[in-house]
């Protein structure tokens, strides 16, 4: 039987989602990327509370122009910003079954520059 690159993924994010866990204090920081978007956000998995989200899409972040990687870059940096603003300064990094590479590098990149601990 032959997996597809979906149950491959899912596979992948069930066997990282044994050891990441988020709380208040450290909230697990889920990234998704769809093949134009990518999206962030910040779960306390104690209270099953999403605690945060910013996307590429969302009407400040519209502005940013560049290729997927330079995007997801600022996308981290928005994520990072909201957090420092909710008293949030370190997160547990879900990668949510995508390799460590490309956009999903550059998004924990750009949310360690700006100012976050991953």
């Amino acid at each position: 039987m032959a997996l597809t690159k979906l149950d491959r993924r899912l596979r992948i994010k069930r066997r990282i989602r044994k050891v990441v866990e988020g709380s208040a204090e450290r909230p697990r920081m889920s990234v998704f990327r769809s093949n134009k978007e990518i999206y962030a956000q910040l779960i306390d998995d104690k209270t099953g509370k999403t605690l945060l989200a910013v996307s590429s899409r969302d009407k400040d972040l519209a502005s940013v122009k560049g290729n997927k990687v330079e995007v997801a870059q600022a996308v981290g940096k928005a994520v990072a910003e909201k957090a420092l603003a909710n008293g949030i300064s370190a997160v547990s990094f879900d990668r949510n079954g995508y390799l460590y590479h490309g956009r999903v590098k550059s998004i924990a990149d750009g949310a360690r520059e700006g100012g976050l601990k991953l």
